[in-house]
């Protein structure tokens, strides 16, 4: 891992210096199943599930895995992130990154880690419990303290020839056969300071209420019904990161999941006999992820403005790319292989619009590395 990391580093300083701005990081946890018996270091799950349970450290701008820790199955989600969280840390700051952001959800809120994080200079973002004690604090806070939450859509160019909205036939059947149906209704947002047991400081805590209706066929069942809230905590101040902008920050924490499911197809799996060497076939494997962003950062854009508007696009499109599409649509190209007595001839026997990514990457890679 620590091999990967600085080659990655090498990649990563050939990037234009707003890349720097703000590395966020992040930290989840997943279950590889499998049903053989004699694999050492598997566990049991609360879900009866059996196999191995990885944490994954990712960097949330580039959908790079950091770090990759195999565990037994059995193992909590978030043992042993605080330290891997701070070699992530460590490893972006050597990089040069000006501003470091961990996120994660409720398992990885390490309230002991909270005042060294905020003494060190790191942000963080963290799902919370929602304990009774925060409950009753956001049930007695003033109405005039709730905001609406407004979540900003993609606007999306109006076609030409608009279509007809097509029905909804999940909510259709729902309510014909009288299933249990929840709408959301309604956000609102507050905030207040609030000092957790470990630490010796006080720091925001965000509440986002939401409103649900349910419904039974055509019928409401509950005309009162008890709001649902989520609480996140985070030391960034309300200049920097404003109360809205703190829920959307957490949320955007989800993606983190796209991220482990993609490396299911190429790493995180448990083919071996036992916790380590399966722990060595994943962090391996997952140079095959590496390499797909790697390709991709070391695209420097280039020629006329409008080259380098279009470069500029197909870059964030492969650093966005599931492993799949770019393995099937860029590197499985049907070419012809001619070895002559100096020189190696690639033939392409057909052509599609992922041949012209394929060269541009090409051209990108061919130049060495800079150090």
């Amino acid at each position: 891992m620590n091999a990967f990391n600085r080659i990655r580093q090498r990649v990563w300083k050939q990037q234009p210096d707003k890349f720097f701005d703000c590395a966020i990081i992040e930290a989840d946890g997943m279950q590889v199943e499998t049903s053989a018996e004699k694999k050492h270091g598997i566990g049991i799950n609360y879900k009866g599930q059996w196999g191995y349970h990885p944490l994954v450290v990712t960097l949330a701008n580039t959908r790079e895995p950091l770090f990759i820790v195999n565990r037994s199955g059995n193992r909590p989600s978030h043992e042993h992130s605080g330290f891997f969280f701070d070699l992530a840390v460590e490893r972006c700051r050597e990089a040069g990154y000006r501003k470091v952001v961990l996120r994660g959800d409720t398992d990885f809120s390490l309230t002991e880690n909270f005042d060294r994080w905020d003494n060190d200079g790191v942000e963080f973002v963290f799902g919370v419990d929602a304990m009774p004690n925060l409950v009753k604090i956001a049930e007695s806070a003033e109405k005039s303290a709730w905001k609406p939450m407004q979540r900003r859509r993609e606007q999306k160019r109006p076609a030409a020839k608009p279509r007809a909205k097509r029905p909804r036939y999940n909510e259709k059947i729902v309510v014909e056969n009288g299933y249990l149906n929840k709408k959301l209704v309604s956000e609102q947002i507050a905030e207040f300071e609030y000092q957790l047991d470990k630490c010796d400081r006080c720091y925001r805590v965000v509440v986002l209420k939401k409103e649900v209706h349910q419904t039974r066929g055509q019928l409401r069942l509950f005309d009162h019904e008890e709001p649902v809230y989520f609480f996140y905590i985070t030391n960034a101040s309300k200049q920097s990161k404003p109360t809205r902008q703190v829920v959307t920050d957490a949320n955007a924490r989800c993606n983190q999941e796209n991220n482990i499911s993609q490396l299911k197809q190429c790493a995180l799996t448990a083919p071996l006999d036992n916790l380590t060497s399966n722990w060595a076939y994943m962090v391996i494997a997952s140079l095959a992820w590496n390499l797909k962003v790697w390709l991709a950062l070391m695209i420097d854009p280039s020629g006329r403005k409008d080259q380098k508007i279009e470069q500029a696009k197909t870059k964030a499109k492969l650093i966005s790319m599931d492993f799949s599409t770019f393995r099937d649509r860029i590197l499985m190209a049907p070419a012809q292989i001619i070895r002559r007595s100096r020189s190696v001839v690639f033939r392409l026997l057909t052509y599609r619009q992922s041949i012209d990514t394929l060269l541009l990457i090409e051209s990108a890679a061919r130049r060495p590395i800079q150090c």
